[in-house]
């Protein structure tokens, strides 16, 4: 057990980015500035909090699964593995700390200040936070076992300039218990039932302090990674058919566990605060973390970089976060830029095409469309009766299946076919011809 740097090479890389996305997803939001609205309520997402403070905001209740702040949360997912298979379980964190700048006075003491310049350097008190892992590892026949997590409180202090004042960074102590119960389930196949609980047992908060008083003593954007050596995960979104009931009973509160393997790998699993499908990743064209919710790379870099001098300076003294972005930012050269704009992947499923009314539709087919009459784009209503040309299959982030059409007496087909414009429409939209 312990909080050591994680190497390439530890089983959880492929799902590092992603798990990394998760833990500063709404860490600091456009436009990174301390004076933006928005980012004086932080910390949105898988926050696990002082149960005595939960018990006075009511969030103890169970029937208060959905909240994003809570006591404790609970994983349970399935794995297909021999007796004597070994899980590795990985908990992820932030821990909150405190920024605090200080003036030296002329006697050479020190006193907090709201900000504070020193040359180009400015300085804000603003709280951070600092990553934290924990690793354990056990036997799927150890049943269940528990573990003590605990983080030191911790102070650091930096200097600025030729000591005309300094930054104070403080962290509260953390303590938590984790709850590992690994059961065999009565299936076709040789099938383990996982169970991961985090409880926050810390004792010395107050019910009635405040909610930024509360973080300081919480695990923020908490979730959990998996590894099974010699089994397999099962999904639980698609659950083979032998295993459909064992999946119904899984009971996830405040977290949701996906397969977050490369597609067709099942062993890893994380367990996300936030709801994902299985196998997530960054997109490849995504530069680095910009930590706002939902955010969309390429609308962000480009407001990041409409910033004013002065906004940018703010946003550097509000979070060394914010100035790496600020960094990274400005360095992006135009051909990553462009890439950001959109990207066309090519079809990785149903190469040979869709059976629509018991014919195969494939690249090269000819069709009728039939455009629905509700819930579709009403210019695509205007074209129901013509023929098109099938140029390609899609498969969209949901896995439903599109055709790429180009009508066939539109005298801008061939422009459309070589600028790749096309017009989709669903399986259920076309006849064979």
């Amino acid at each position: 057990m312990g909080s050591e740097p994680v190497t390439a090479a530890d089983g959880f890389e492929y799902a590092r980015a992603v798990a990394d996305a998760v833990l500063y997803e709404g860490y600091l939001l456009y436009p990174y500035r301390r004076s933006s609205g928005k980012n004086r309520v932080r910390w949105q997402f898988g926050v696990v909090v002082p149960p005595a403070w939960a018990a006075e905001q009511g969030l103890d209740d169970t029937s208060v699964a959905g909240s994003a702040e809570a006591p404790w949360q609970q994983t349970e997912c399935l794995a297909e593995a021999p007796e004597d298979g070994v899980l590795h379980c990985r908990i992820r964190f932030l821990q909150c700390q405190s920024k605090t700048v200080e003036e030296r006075l002329p006697d050479g003491s020190f006193r907090p200040v709201d900000s504070l310049s020193v040359g180009e350097r400015l300085e804000l008190a603003f709280d951070e936070a600092v990553p934290q892992e924990f690793d354990f590892t056990i036997s799927l026949m150890d049943g269940e076992q528990k573990f003590d997590l605990r983080v030191p409180e911790g102070e650091d202090v930096e200097f600025v300039g030729d000591g005309e004042g300094r930054v104070v960074r403080r962290r509260w102590p953390l303590a938590a218990s984790v709850t590992v119960l690994t059961t065999p389930y009565d299936a076709p196949r040789r099938l383990h039932r996982i169970r991961v609980r985090i409880d926050n047992i810390d004792t010395a908060t107050a019910p009635d302090v405040s909610r930024d008083e509360a973080l300081r003593r919480s695990l923020v954007a908490c979730h959990v990674l998996l590894r099974t050596d010699g089994g397999a995960f099962l999904s639980l979104l698609d659950p083979p058919p032998w295993a459909e009931q064992a999946a119904k009973e899984c009971e996830n509160v405040h977290t949701f566990p996906v397969l977050a393997g490369a597609p067709g790998d099942p062993r890893l699993v994380l367990s996300s605060p936030i709801l994902l499908y299985d196998h997530p990743r960054v997109a490849p064209e995504s530069p680095g973390d910009l930590h706002d919710a939902t955010e969309i790379d390429e609308i962000l870099s480009l407001r990041t970089l409409t910033l004013t001098d002065a906004e940018k300076r703010e946003a550097r003294g509000t979070d060394p976060r914010a100035a790496e972005i600020l960094d990274r930012t400005e360095s992006i050269p135009p051909e990553s830029f462009a890439r950001l704009h959109g990207v066309i992947r090519p079809p990785d499923s149903e190469p040979n095409g869709v059976e629509v009314a018991g014919v195969r539709v494939a690249k090269g087919s000819r069709v009728r469309l039939r455009p629905r009459a509700r819930g579709t784009d009403p210019q695509d209503r205007f074209l129901d009766g013509r023929t098109a040309r099938v140029e390609a299959v899609m498969t969209d982030v949901d896995d439903a299946r599109h055709f790429a059409v180009t009508v066939e007496d539109d005298p801008a087909a061939e422009l459309n076919q070589w600028y790749g414009r096309y017009r989709y429409f669903a399986p259920d939209e076309v006849e064979p011809l």
